[in-house]
């Protein structure tokens, strides 16, 4: 009996102890590994998920409703031409490295990301910028050439982010921003480690310790979190196991939308894919619940065009592609195509993965043949996007309301539209928030009827997490896993 009121006692204690020793470190689970550090010099969305708003800060950001609010930048003013931002920034910030950040760094920052040699794999959001000065150290007066009702959304991506001269060169392997986590240490092939920003200029965050770990094996990752591994998974490769952690009170299951079009992307400059009767064939030559079904496992929205359903501009345009083969068949035998192989290249995720095989399969169905090519990531990067050596891929492009990138000619899939190219401009230069929609919606038309790309669906956010854990993103308005507002609640 006496023993037994000990082990009481002393389980009571224990349990005091743990409740005022707060967990303060979080372990988080990441499918691919960014090929570098520096979202300012890669495309990759697995860059932005390990550094944006940990690391690097823009004048602007993203929160996690998608809304765009002040970021480096405290406040600012529209000139009434809408040419000129003043932006006044926030006072008493430093670099992780203890240099202080000022308004040059802004003006370099954003020259060098508009420089006819950039690195920047969204230069185009920098393309209208006329001039940015530095009025004195906590005000930076930037000029357009031309009004941009999409200025301050451009601002908070992450290829927008404010580097340091003295640390630039370095940022793809040694990181230095001014957010609230410094980079610590990058284990190749493993993980990469944060810790807490002691002189960090606003709210301190509740975690001091960070570690991304890369997990590219779908298996693996639901090993790593039954066994307390991982801490939580933000985007879980495995959605088939999904049910298993909602029967399990140690988890919770996070559902939410992303910015992620995923889309059967097409070289629309290879033979016979510069005809859109090819094109239009491989659209009505897919099923998109099928895929959904079978790659996704029921997580996922249909989409006919690239823009996300969750945008009030959206245009639900997936009856112009609808699945139907024996039009797929008519296409193709007027475009005079027959005995057709198409390079299908896939980049690691699963999405692509098993889509793959999936539309493969849908492919032959009407006479077309695939060979099929599984890429490791940094593959993808080099001889798909960069180099354009391919025919078709699949492909989530998780950037914020990117319809623009095919007002791009030289862009991975090379759709080369004039009249398309114009509408981006008149969309740029407009302001008026009914005309944008408009032209929102007259853009999403106008690909959709081109079939510049086969539109598959929207990419779901599926999430598993220790349900201790309170803060992490439901959705995500730009690829981040995004530390600051993430604590342990017990």
């Amino acid at each position: 009996m006496f023993h037994r009121f000990l082990t009481g006692t002393a389980a009571l204690a224990l349990m005091a102890t743990g409740a005022l020793a707060q967990q303060t470190d979080i372990t988080i689970g990441m499918q691919l590994e960014p090929p570098n550090l520096d979202p300012t010099g890669g495309a990759a969305a697995a860059i932005d998920e390990v550094v944006y708003a940990n690391v690097f800060e823009g004048l602007t950001r993203f929160a996690s409703d998608g809304s765009v609010i002040p970021g480096l930048a405290a406040s600012w003013e529209i000139s009434e031409d809408g040419l000129t931002y003043t932006f006044n920034l926030r006072d008493g910030v430093s670099f992780h490295d203890g240099t202080s950040f000022t308004a040059e760094d802004v003006v370099f920052s954003l020259d060098r990301a508009r420089a006819e040699d950039t690195t920047n794999a969204q230069a185009a959001l920098f393309a209208g910028i006329d001039s940015v000065e530095a009025v004195d150290d906590t005000t930076v007066a930037i000029t357009l050439s031309a009004p941009n009702g999409a200025f301050l959304f451009n601002l908070a991506w992450g290829d927008a982010v404010i580097v340091a001269p003295e640390s630039v060169e370095t940022n793809a392997t040694n990181p230095v921003g001014t957010g609230p986590f410094v980079f610590s240490e990058w284990v190749q092939g493993d993980r990469v480690e944060l810790t807490r920003n002691a002189d960090y200029w606003g709210e301190m965050p509740a975690l001091e310790a960070a570690t991304f770990r890369f997990i590219s094996d779908p298996n693996a990752a639901f090993a790593a979190l039954m066994a307390g591994d991982v801490d939580a998974f933000p985007v879980f490769p495995a959605p088939e196991t999904l049910s298993q952690f909602e029967a399990d009170p140690r988890f919770n299951v996070i559902v939410g939308s992303t910015e992620g079009e995923t889309i059967l992307s097409t070289n629309n400059q290879s033979p016979p894919l510069d005809d859109i009767r090819v094109r239009q064939a491989i659209a009505h030559a897919i099923n998109r619940q099928d895929i959904i079904d079978g790659a996704m496992f029921g997580y996922g929205t249909p989409i006919g065009t690239h823009f996300a359903p969750h945008h009030p501009d959206y245009v639900d345009l997936t009856e112009n592609s609808r699945f139907d083969p024996d039009r797929s068949r008519i296409l193709l035998a007027e475009a005079g195509v027959s005995d057709l192989t198409l390079r299908l290249a896939l980049p690691p995720p699963s999405y692509a993965r098993r889509g793959g095989e999936i539309i493969a399969a849908q492919l032959r169905a009407v006479g077309i043949e695939t060979e099929i090519s599984n890429l490791e990531w940094a593959q993808w990067l080099e001889q798909v996007f960069r180099g354009t050596d391919y025919d078709l891929t699949i492909v989530s492009h998780t950037e914020p309301a990117d319809i623009n990138i095919y007002a791009r000619p030289d862009y991975y899939f090379q759709y080369d539209s004039q009249e398309f190219q114009d509408l981006m401009a008149n969309l740029t230069a407009t302001t008026d928030p009914a005309e944008r929609s408009a032209l929102n919606r007259q853009a999403q038309e106008m690909i959709a009827g081109d079939f510049v790309n086969g539109f598959l669906f929207q990419l779901a956010k599926t999430g598993v997490a220790n349900a201790n854990i309170e803060g992490l993103w439901e959705n995500s308005p730009t690829q981040a896993n995004d530390l600051t507002g993430v604590r342990w609640t017990e």
